[in-house]
């Protein structure tokens, strides 16, 4: 199930890459970076869980716990990443750290909480756990 997961993680990185570079070159010049970051919350949010619906019978979570633990891996690989690539390709931690601020308009936080929920909520749609959020 890990191995899955992560090969999972992995095409959600590409297609968030290619995401970005959408973003970038077709609504940045359009709408300004800033409110193209924005806006890419909420497309890249549905990416995410158009990945995860499609491939959550694939990675076969035995338990909502696990279904929770591969959502939790997902966003610790993904902030790394993120930070990574961000300081990789020059990004000061000013800049990175605006588009997770809340409070003046950054709204990668709701993304990352979509992420971390994606495996749950694929799995609630595509019937493969019982629906008990209590239950491990």
């Amino acid at each position: 199930m890990t191995r899955r997961a992560l090969a999972v993680w992995v095409l959600v990185i590409v297609a968030e890459t290619i995401h970005g570079i959408a973003r970038t070159l077709l609504l940045a010049p359009r709408v300004g970076d800033f409110r193209a970051r924005q806006i890419a919350v909420f497309t890249g949010s549905a990416i995410i869980l158009g990945i995860a619906t499609a491939f959550i019978r694939w990675i076969s979570p035995p338990s909502t716990r696990a279904t929770l633990a591969i959502g939790v891996l997902w966003l610790v690989l993904t902030l790394t990443f993120e930070v990574a690539f961000g300081r990789a390709t020059g990004a000061s931690w000013a800049r990175i750290a605006e588009d997770y601020d809340l409070l003046h308009g950054g709204l990668l936080p709701i993304g990352m909480l979509v992420l971390a929920l994606a495996p749950l909520i694929a799995a609630r749609l595509r019937g493969v756990l019982p629906y008990n959020p209590w239950r491990g």
